[in-house]
């Protein structure tokens, strides 16, 4: 501030995440957005929360604070599925744990009041828009408010921001406060009660007890002067009844298109929470706009050469578009960037490319990623834009690719070309997650990705073989991950390269049996896969499969007291682990348990020492659990099978660049 002349900062932004000036980095983003506005911005990273001090170490600010917990929700950066503390941070320099308190939101916002009680709080981010509303919370489990209840901030912004930040930032310039700011889209705040002039589609009851289905069927986008607001069942209510959280969660997730989603309000004691509609997606001009800025490209001086390893970890990829039409239930994506794609132009992107060539120390020529949320949904879109102004759908792909959906793949084939063709550029690899049920309609482009993209492993996630599970995910079947692996062998054999998939799957999803997760452990077995990394499932907040983890009903179809599917779900520690260990059935520390549980379901036959059989009788020494098979060692094979080796080939090969002593393959 003394180098730049400034007596003040207009804006001072909170982060729970060291600080890089990266576009991957959201606060980054704001912060270069309102700069570019001229607005004089100063960026508090990572402060110690215990007072209110280091929130006033930049002074009082003439507008507002902004807080985020950072690139996370800060409980799911904190604790693993199995709610045990993490003690490492990607996100903090030298991946140190504990530098941001849980439920950063709230407490930050806290201490930005005690430091200065007039000025402004307005929160945002991930973990600002994934508990925008009540919301199920895993780690103390049970429905919480709103975060903006619990933080008593004047606003909260949900979404990517960036249109909303600037429109506010300019108003309160104006001498405007967030309280008179009740027509900004992607923002909620409090209300004593519901203005007069708007009138309530009351949507509060269960779907056949009360209420009509056509009050979820809008047909048509929203009008301007249109002053509908959709009643949302009260905070109290979802937090006492988990069928009636479910049913909220459909609505919420019915109200998500910005072409034809309502406001929502919801009451939280004596006050009512009001939700602004979805914010309207970024045009290609304006996300050129948001990437073009004078980024840095690197963490702040300060850390001096501490390592971040979020930073290294995108430090030489490119984000090509955000959104995802997919709709995973499990998935956060959708409730924050939307399901519209929101897509740069090729200018730009070849632009940050050569950008990172001159600017970013260590580039090599390769370029780490070029992709987003998914690798290949560049340019794909509804063909007609009404359509897509109107559909309630909650995903483009599931149960079948919409017919009105364009998978052109042409666009990124193009784009991967003039990336290649930019001087200095070795090798372009694709690593963001690879929706492989839009890949097999362009023979094309498996082609080009097998042949120029792939250094001998591409991550896909099927997530599971069985049907179960696959539903309640909306994810496919598995028959489309084996066409896909069908063309991408071939595509890699005419490429003369030896080239592998490596699939992730996720265990104790809600809908998953332990007969699902044997018959996932038999199908790995009989394919040649030995998963190094597993992942289990964690209900994050407001995800659909949280909601049915929570409710035990599935809000993908109409939720009833009776009459209704019943989803079932591995919640106790014990199963939990069953179905992780069922993943990892070749590590022999999972070997007692999973004798206990085949025996229990009438399995014992997956029980033998022959190579049909999923684990052996025999315990190598030191492993698992005291007991009469402990310690027996097989000849030549004193410590059982190697649980260090990675996912590899579904012909049962395993891959030359894969062994002893090499670092496995991490998700």
């Amino acid at each position: 501030m003394d180098q730049l002349g400034w007596d003040s900062c207009d804006v001072i932004l909170v982060t729970g995440d060291a600080y890089v000036d990266h576009p991957s980095f959201g606060m980054a983003v704001i912060g270069r957005v309102l700069e570019a506005q001229g607005f004089r911005v100063g960026i508090i990273a990572q402060p110690d929360w215990q007072t209110a001090d280091p929130f006033k170490i930049l002074g009082k600010p003439n507008l507002f604070f902004g807080v985020t917990g950072g690139n996370m929700d800060s409980m799911v950066n904190r604790y693993t599925a199995d709610r045990r503390l993490r003690h490492n941070d990607s996100y903090t320099p030298d991946d140190e744990g504990g530098k941001r308190p849980d439920r950063a939101v709230i407490v930050y916002t806290q201490r930005c009041r005690e430091a200065y009680k007039d000025v402004p709080v307005i929160v945002g981010g991930i973990e600002a828009s994934l508990r925008r509303i009540a919301h199920y919370d895993y780690w103390s489990d049970k429905v919480r408010r709103s975060v903006l209840v619990d933080s008593k901030a004047d606003m909260l912004m949900y979404g990517n921001a960036e249109r909303a930040i600037v429109e506010v930032a300019h108003r309160l310039a104006k001498g405007e406060h967030p309280s008179d700011m009740r027509d900004v889209r992607g923002t909620a705040f409090m209300l004593r009660k519901v203005p007069e002039d708007w009138s309530e589609l009351d949507l509060h009851e269960l779907e056949g007890e009360g209420e009509t289905p056509e009050a979820h069927k809008y047909t048509s986008p929203l009008k301007t002067d249109d002053k509908t607001v959709v009643r949302l069942p009260a905070f109290e209510q979802v937090r006492d009844d988990p069928v009636l959280y479910g049913h909220t969660s459909r609505i919420l997730h019915q109200e998500s298109n910005p072409g034809n989603a309502r406001p929502l309000v919801q009451t939280h004691g004596d006050r009512e929470l009001w939700l602004t509609p979805p914010p309207v997606p970024l045009t290609t001009p304006e996300m050129d706009g948001v990437f073009d800025l004078d980024y840095a490209r690197s963490p702040h001086p300060d850390y001096g050469t501490a390592r971040i390893p979020a930073w290294e970890m995108i430090r030489f990829s490119v984000n090509i578009m955000r959104g995802c039409f997919g709709g995973c239930s499990f998935c956060s994506i959708t409730e924050h960037e939307g399901r519209i794609i929101q897509n740069r132009s090729e200018g730009s992107i070849l632009r940050e490319i050569e950008a990172i060539r001159d600017k970013v120390d260590g580039f090599t020529g390769m370029i780490s990623d070029l992709g987003g949320p998914t690798a290949n949904m560049y340019r794909m879109q509804c063909k007609d834009p009404k359509i897509e102004q109107v559909c309630r759908r909650l995903s483009c792909v599931y149960p079948d690719v919409c017919k009105n959906l364009k998978t052109d793949h042409d666009p990124l084939i193009k784009l991967y070309r003039k990336a290649r063709d930019i001087k200095g550029v070795k090798k372009i690899a694709i690593a963001s997650g690879l929706r492989y049920d839009l890949a097999v309609r362009s023979p094309a482009y498996i082609r080009e990705l097998a042949k120029h993209h792939v250094g001998g492993y591409l991550k896909i996630a099927p997530e599971h073989t069985e049907d179960g599970p696959l539903t309640k995910m909306m994810k496919p079947g598995i028959d489309a991950y084996d066409r896909f692996k069908t063309m991408f062998d071939a595509a890699s054999k005419e490429a003369g390269k030896e080239q592998y998939l490596i699939p992730y799957f996720i265990a104790a999803h809600p809908g998953t049996t332990d007969e699902d997760m044997m018959n996932l452990a038999i199908w790995l077995k009989k394919n040649g896969f030995r998963a190094d990394q597993v992942q289990t499932f964690l209900p994050s907040p407001m995800s659909l499969a949280s909601a049915m983890y929570y409710s035990e009903r599935n809000p993908l179809r109409p939720v009833r007291r009776e009459n209704t599917e019943i989803v079932r779900t591995a919640k106790g520690l014990k199963q939990r682990r069953l179905h992780k260990a069922f993943l990892r059935y070749h590590d022999a520390e999972n070997w007692p348990l999973l004798r206990g549980a085949l025996k229990n379901m009438g399995r014992a036959d997956l029980i033998g020492n022959s190579k049909k059989h999923l684990i052996p009788t025999w315990q190598p020494k030191g492993t698992g659990v005291k007991g009469s098979d402990a310690g027996r060692g097989r000849q030549g094979q004193k410590n059982g099978p190697q649980s260090f080796v990675t996912t590899h080939s579904g012909d049962g090969r395993r891959p030359k660049s894969v062994g002893k002593g090499r670092k496995p393959a991490r998700r």
